[in-house]
Parts: structure tokens; sequence; C-alpha cells
């Protein structure tokens, strides 16, 4: 599994996932149907993910009713803000989709 911590418009959220990359078409295309159409993402090593939540990493990781593309581990922004220093986060990986038109 890879974990990523996304920036987007409410804040940071922490996912786990089955794909290799955060920007594969079928991981872009679940992310657009939760709403994530545009967002800044940095991948956390998983054993330092597990380190720092504990039973709650297993717990998802584990969880019989999500699928293996997209889990989520974190959705309260502040505290996956607080957990990991910016030194521990791997590259920076920008994603928009492409803009439909211009509003007038």
């Amino acid at each position: 599994m890879k974990v990523f911590m996304l920036y987007w418009g409410t804040g940071p959220l922490v996912i786990l996932t089955s794909h290799d990359s955060i920007t594969t078409p079928a991981m872009v295309q679940r992310l657009k149907d939760k709403g994530i159409e545009k967002f800044v993402a940095y991948e956390i090593a998983e054993q330092l993910a597990r380190e720092r939540y504990g039973g709650h990493f297993e717990v998802v990781r584990n969880d019989l009713h999500a699928t293996d593309d997209l889990r989520v581990l974190d959705f309260n922004g502040v505290r996956a803000f607080r957990l990991f220093r910016f030194d521990e986060l791997g590259p920076p990986v920008v994603w928009e989709r492409e803009a439909a038109g211009t509003v007038a």
C-alpha cells in the first residue's frame, strides 16, 4: 500500500491506496468521484505512517468494507498536518483537471 497526504480544497487528507502513483488514471478518477479535482500530494513512507497512526493504521488497512484503491486514513486535516514534518514527506505531486472552459 502507498500512503499519501493530499492538500486539497478542505485541507490535508491522508489516504492509503494500492495504486503505485497518485496520478494513475484510475486513482485520479476515484479522487474525482469523491469531489477532489485539484490537489498537491506528498507520499509518506508506509512504515512512518504505521508508526504515527499506530493501531488505527492497521484497522484502516484491513477494513474489509473499503476498497483497496482508496482508503481514508485521516480526514482530520489539523492532526494530519501536525503528525508529519515536511522533511518526512516525498516530493510534491501537483495535479489539476483540465479546465472545462471559462466562467463568464
